[in-house]
């Protein structure tokens, strides 16, 4: 399965800001964007003004790389957003907050979606009692998560939830110290609160 491998802060620096990536790092002065708060590479710091396409292109990748999803995959969930009825740009990230990595993350059992995905890909978290190593699986209404009885993640996880990092959106609930969460709703947008303007995703993919 293809994968980004390469250093995760360069990615920060490269959409100039912080997309908590690295979980605990991204809080404190050693987060690359407090040190180097440029874009990468040789001319990093003598990049121009971006074109109108340029804008769309970098929201674009600053939502997958929240997500932590490719882009053949981030081009599937658009289509199938632009299916849905609705605003397609608010269907799809719906889309993307549903991912079983993410809902995790929102639970506040993970530090980052990328520990989050490694989680559930090791296979630590059920689904309505079933087992479910699979990332991108989409949760529904009324799904109850949690972490599997024979899991050592335990500790890990009361960890993440005493740090307290981020408050649980209004769609999901939480009970930490069963290390269950149900999910209660379909976030709205204002549940999703990242940096990003789908509109701009839409328009891109529109041309």
């Amino acid at each position: 399965m293809a994968r980004y491998r390469d250093a995760k802060c360069r990615l920060c620096r490269r959409e100039g800001m912080k997309l908590f990536l690295k979980g605990a790092r991204c809080f404190t002065d050693r987060c690359a964007i407090e040190r180097r708060n440029y874009p990468p590479g040789q001319h990093g710091l003598n990049r121009g003004k971006l074109t109108p396409f340029g804008v769309q292109l970098r929201e674009k990748q600053k939502a997958k790389r929240i997500y932590g999803v490719l882009e053949s995959q981030f081009r599937k969930y658009f289509q199938w957003a632009e299916s849905q009825k609705g605003v397609t740009g608010e269907n799809l990230l719906r889309l993307l907050e549903l991912r079983l990595d993410n809902v995790v993350f929102r639970l506040g059992f993970a530090a980052s979606r990328r520990e989050s995905r490694q989680m559930v890909a090791h296979g630590h978290f059920q689904v309505n009692g079933r087992k479910v190593s699979v990332p991108s699986f989409l949760a529904k209404v009324g799904d109850v998560v949690e972490l599997r009885p024979t899991s050592k993640l335990a500790p890990r996880l009361e960890d993440n939830v005493n740090a307290g990092r981020g408050q649980v959106p209004q769609w999901l609930e939480v009970d930490a110290g069963a290390r269950r969460g149900v999910v209660r709703g379909l976030p709205l947008r204002e549940d999703i609160q990242i940096p990003v303007s789908e509109q701009l995703i839409v328009e891109l993919y529109s041309k």
